[in-house]
């Protein structure tokens, strides 16, 4: 199958340029400027940017990812596609050691599929004190013996592992994930300063959602923030959703980190794209109200009802960002640290036809994953 996009503002880590691009069997095969040498599919003028990359993303559309039920799940792909993210991982929360394995187990064969992109374990190994909408009954200490039958039921597509550097057996746990390639990402913790870079000295090499379930920016007591920040080796994960982090703080983060080490995210849950009531995050009982997930018990919030097209949207609009850094922070760097940057997160030859077409406004119009129209424009 050919298809050319012609009249098109394409987005490019080098710049906007107006132009045209082919895709032949679902990959990018040329990449123009000006008018298209032939017939093609007029976008009228609209922007094209590569898929949205979700690293962070417990659901939507009623499915929830922890449940490990297969065929809610992909309703929760379906509808994240729709919006523009063409590759996502299923983040679980915190559960017992048996009900994160069977979820893992069951989310392995959507990975096989290609329908997702790896598996995050958020938990068991969090602060209590930090755990947010994580179920404190089923908090652990870390151990990488049990981590490694967690790997285990994920066949090959564990990814990321949160973890708490502080607790006891962390440090040990985040070399082993990191030995068997699974990201260690810091967060829901209580360390401090110093805990974190020990913790970054071992391996960890991502921020979960920062700012959001650990001590705040302190100038005597630089807390986590500071140390994830500062250390080029690390990537930061921002929910930018006008609720979790307040977009000055959002933009400091960003300056600081810059586009290459800065990963957009949603932390969506069940409720995405659903509206208002009450639903269920692990074993937590959630009420939605405004678009804004909390705990029905305590108040905490509980993921977001967001979806990657929205904060796209919000970095340019709310946040500056010219359109080639946000479609870095959406794309090109969630894409790089799952390893996958060699075959999506920006557009350009050879790479998969995963791409999203945007009005003038930057919203969705259509979305192609690999190749394949999810919605047509």
């Amino acid at each position: 199958m050919s298809l050319t996009l012609a009249d098109a503002k394409i987005v490019t880590p080098e710049g906007v340029h107006e132009g045209w691009l082919t895709i032949e069997d679902g990959r990018i095969t040329h990449v123009g400027h000006g008018s298209a040498p032939g017939p093609g599919l007029s976008v009228g003028g609209r922007h094209v940017v590569p898929g949205f990359v979700d690293v962070h993303n417990h659901g939507g559309a009623g499915g929830s990812f922890p449940t490990g039920d297969p065929d809610r799940a992909r309703d929760a792909v379906a509808l994240h596609r729709r919006h523009g993210t063409t590759t996502m991982m299923a983040s679980l929360v915190t559960d017992t050691v048996e009900g994160l394995a069977a979820a893992a187990s069951a989310l392995a064969g959507l990975c096989d599929e290609g329908l997702l992109a790896g598996i995050h374990f958020e938990g068991p190994y969090i602060a209590r004190s930090r755990c947010g909408a994580h179920d404190p009954t089923r908090l652990r200490e870390p151990s990488p013996q049990e981590f490694a039958g967690l790997v285990k039921a994920g066949r090959g597509h564990v990814r990321m592992l949160t973890i708490a550097p502080e607790l006891p057996g962390a440090l040990d746990t985040i070399r082993f994930a990191v030995d068997e390639g699974v990201l260690a990402a810091i967060g829901h913790s209580d360390a401090g300063y110093e805990q974190t870079i020990e913790g970054i000295e071992a391996g960890a090499t991502v921020a979960t959602h920062l700012y959001n379930a650990m001590p705040p920016l302190g100038h005597r007591a630089p807390g986590p923030v500071a140390a994830l920040l500062d250390d080029e080796r690390v990537t930061v994960e921002l929910v930018n959703d006008g609720v979790h982090v307040h977009p000055a703080m959002l933009r400091l983060a960003y300056e600081v980190a810059g586009p290459g080490r800065t990963a957009l995210i949603t932390d969506a849950m069940s409720a995405t794209g659903l509206g208002d009531g009450d639903y269920v995050l692990g074993s937590m009982a959630v009420r939605v109200h405004d678009g804004v997930a909390r705990l029905v018990e305590g108040g905490s919030i509980a993921g977001s009802t967001l979806t990657m097209d929205v904060a796209f949207r919000r970095a340019v609009q709310e946040l500056g960002m010219s359109l080639p850094d946000a479609v870095q922070v959406a794309s090109l760097t969630p894409a790089r640290l799952l390893g996958l940057a060699g075959r999506i997160g920006s557009i350009a030859v050879g790479k998969a036809a995963d791409l999203v077409v945007l009005s003038d406004s930057l919203e969705v119009d259509g979305v192609l994953k690999d190749g394949v129209w999810i919605t047509e424009p």
